[in-house]
């Protein structure tokens, strides 16, 4: 049997309780004859330590997203199924490197709801990135820079290391080489290795799509997330504001 260590001394300052229940925060369990062995959260609370300082987190204005608050309470039902699913089961999906891929108009909601799937991931226990991709473009450029406290495969490494990488707003970054290379690089990294992506894009046609990130790179976000699921609709933004 084993049973909870019980050291307040040992447990990390900033671990919440044990996301699967099984220890008391600090990442260990004492079996009946008082051994310590690690708690499979262990490695969950090495990867949210990688992850922490990356992208923006959950913006302030998304932390309370839920399916019973607007906008995404007045969305399409159709829509929304899949996605309660998905989070319902999101131990498993982000497990199994499953993802979602939200397309439609400005405003319609795309953002919202995967901020929902990204705050369900971070409640389970796991590391999440949250990037506009521009920002991940130059973050990614600022490595360059002699003065960078950081290299490009260290980053590189985190951003395919991390349970869930979420890119908003992709295929608004201005299209050159560069941008396709380093978005196919970080995209195939991740589908080798079966992690997770949450994607939105404005764009609603595949072909231009492949026409502005690349044809392999839809191709590889296509497996990981399956067909993208499309949010039609008036822009809720200035509809709220009017």
């Amino acid at each position: 049997m084993l049973r909870p260590v019980p050291d307040p001394s040992d447990r990390d300052p900033d671990a919440t309780d044990c996301p699967l229940g099984r220890c008391e925060g600090n990442g260990w369990i004492l079996t009946d004859a008082g051994e310590a062995i690690p708690c499979d959260c262990r490695e969950r609370r090495i990867g949210r330590a990688i992850s922490r300082g990356m992208g923006t987190g959950i913006p302030k204005k998304f932390r309370g997203v839920s399916f019973d608050r607007k906008p995404i309470a007045d969305l399409d039902p159709f829509v929304l199924r899949p996605v309660r699913a998905f989070v319902e089961g999101i131990d498993r999906n982000v497990e199994e490197g499953h993802g979602l891929w939200f397309m439609g108009d400005v405003g319609t909601g795309k953002t919202s709801l995967a901020m929902l799937v990204s705050q369900a991931a971070e409640k389970a226990g796991r590391s999440v990135a949250v990037y506009p991709v521009t920002r991940l473009l130059a973050e990614i450029k600022d490595t360059y820079d002699s003065d960078s406290t950081g290299s490009y495969m260290s980053l590189f490494r985190r951003l395919c290391s991390v349970d869930l990488l979420h890119l908003d707003d992709l295929g608004a970054e201005k299209r050159t080489e560069w941008v396709l290379e380093q978005l196919y690089a970080i995209v195939n990294e991740r589908w080798q290795d079966e992690r997770s992506i949450v994607v939105t894009t404005n764009i609603v046609d595949l072909d231009e799509l492949r026409e502005q990130i690349g044809a392999r790179t839809v191709s590889r976000l296509l497996e990981i997330c399956g067909d993208p699921l499309p949010i039609m609709g008036p822009d809720l933004r200035v509809s709220s504001a009017g």
